[in-house]
């Protein structure tokens, strides 16, 4: 026999034998066997963000701080004076002296205190009185109302805006052409009154079955416009032309409407709106 043994090499091991499994069995999962400094890198990219994250921080508090720093150091901005130049101001009255009161001519409230129909346009020379005008050159609420789609609802209306009286002049020209002019008076001191009717009426202007447009602004009022309709033609009558102003001063709200069987234009319905605007 021979006495030498074989020595293995130190360097290398050999695989460990696993014993077979049993049947139905999961294998054991392998040991982990990586080294504990593999999460050490995670870590460290973490406190990185984290150092920058309180850097950001830190230099806008910074920032801000030195930015108020140096804002109070400077001096103050004076700023521009309220007054303007160029602005007239009126001078104060001396001690125990009242303002004047504006003319009746001026006043419209004085004017608007007094009889109505006195600022309704003058009938025009060679003019005829309308069949259907009111004798007295009044008009009560309930005639007023009826003339409305609903007029139930149109009394409630009126009320509720404070309605007052009703002032109209109505006169023909030519063969056809008809006028209405109505100054309808609110309570004064009611926020809607006027100015809300003349809205109501001006927002179906534009309707299909009436002017169809928004009109033309009347210049010297505040919200007046004029219109003039389209054209309507029916079998066995003679054609239809209208025009309508709504405008208000104060409070008294003013129609105005042109009937004809003849174009009515621009010009015409202007020129009276402007003309009645003008006696208010």
């Amino acid at each position: 026999m021979n006495d030498e043994t074989t020595v293995p090499d130190r360097g290398t091991a050999p695989p460990p034998v696993k014993p077979d499994a049993p049947a139905g069995t999961a294998p054991e999962a392998e040991p982990d066997t990586a080294p504990a400094t593999a999460a050490r890198p995670r870590r460290r990219v973490l406190r990185t963000v984290g150092l920058i994250a309180v850097a950001a921080v830190v230099g806008l508090v910074g920032g801000t701080a030195v930015g108020y720093g140096v804002q109070a150091q400077r001096e103050p901005t004076a700023l521009p004076p309220l007054n303007q130049p160029g602005l007239v101001q009126p001078k104060p009255l001396p001690k125990g002296q009242k303002a004047k009161p504006l003319p009746a001519s001026e006043d419209l409230r004085a004017k608007a205190r007094g009889d109505l129909r006195k600022l309704l346009l003058p009938k025009p020379a060679g003019a005829r009185n309308a069949e259907f005008a009111d004798a007295d050159g009044w008009m009560d609420l309930s005639a007023f109302t009826s003339m409305f789609t609903r007029p139930a609802g149109a009394l409630d209306d009126q009320l509720d805006l404070g309605l007052r009286r009703i002032a109209v002049a109505s006169w023909t020209t030519g063969e056809h052409r008809g006028v209405d002019v109505r100054l309808i008076q609110y309570r004064a001191n009611d926020v809607l009154g006027a100015k809300e009717h003349v809205e109501n009426q001006q927002d179906y202007m534009s309707d299909e079955d009436y002017a169809r447009n928004e009109g033309r602004e009347l210049k010297g009022s505040t919200n007046g416009r004029y219109y003039v309709f389209p054209v309507r033609r029916k079998a066995g009558h003679l054609d239809s032309y209208q025009a309508r102003a709504y405008f208000h001063r104060g409070d008294i709200a003013v129609e105005i409407f042109v009937t004809d069987t003849k174009k009515i234009s621009e010009n015409d319905i202007r020129s009276l709106a402007e003309r009645q605007l003008g006696r208010l």
